[in-house]
């Protein structure tokens, strides 16, 4: 994939298997912001929303945590609690080089320290907790959603 200054909101839903409605849905939910909203323009109608490439790491990790089941609402907490406990963003705890690190085990969304504390976001963000080691889990990384290709017969198989 190449690296381009924004995106649209239709080459963001192509490449992270989110809809143009979701995304515009978690915009007026205050869950996702585009790095550039839509404007009313003179003629009556709208810009286009567009997004920086942060956001698109973002929003790869955030489809694929939809795409585990969890919902809009467990997003918005987990979003909100690194903004308002951590002063992160997203993408500043997909990296294993970073001081923060998002973690999960299917059912909870974790935040891992480089001291090894880690931090339920979804229950307490501000109590450490104890034994983690037993919670099994894994590094939330940003795919791209699976594009499916026709098979030899005209219908459609995941690559």
């Amino acid at each position: 994939m190449k690296l381009k200054s924004s995106y649209s909101a239709r080459e963001v839903a192509a490449l992270t298997g989110l809809t143009g409605k979701q995304l515009q849905w978690w915009a007026s939910a205050g869950l996702f912001h585009p790095a550039i909203e839509a404007r009313k323009t003179t003629q009556g109608g709208f810009t286009e929303r567009r997004y920086s490439p942060v956001d698109l790491l973002e929003l790869l990790a955030l489809a694929d945590l939809r795409r585990q089941g969890f919902d809009n609402g467990t997003l918005k907490q987990m979003m909100d609690a690194l903004r308002d406990y951590f002063r992160r963003r997203l993408a500043e705890t997909l990296d294993e080089a970073g001081e923060l690190r998002l973690l999960t085990n299917g059912d909870g969304l974790f935040l891992s320290t480089r001291q090894g504390h880690v931090f339920d976001l979804l229950v307490d963000p501000m109590q450490a907790l104890l034994g983690s080691d037993v919670l099994k889990l894994k590094p939330v990384k940003g795919k791209a959603a699976r594009k499916k290709t026709p098979t030899k017969t005209g219908k459609k198989a995941k690559s």
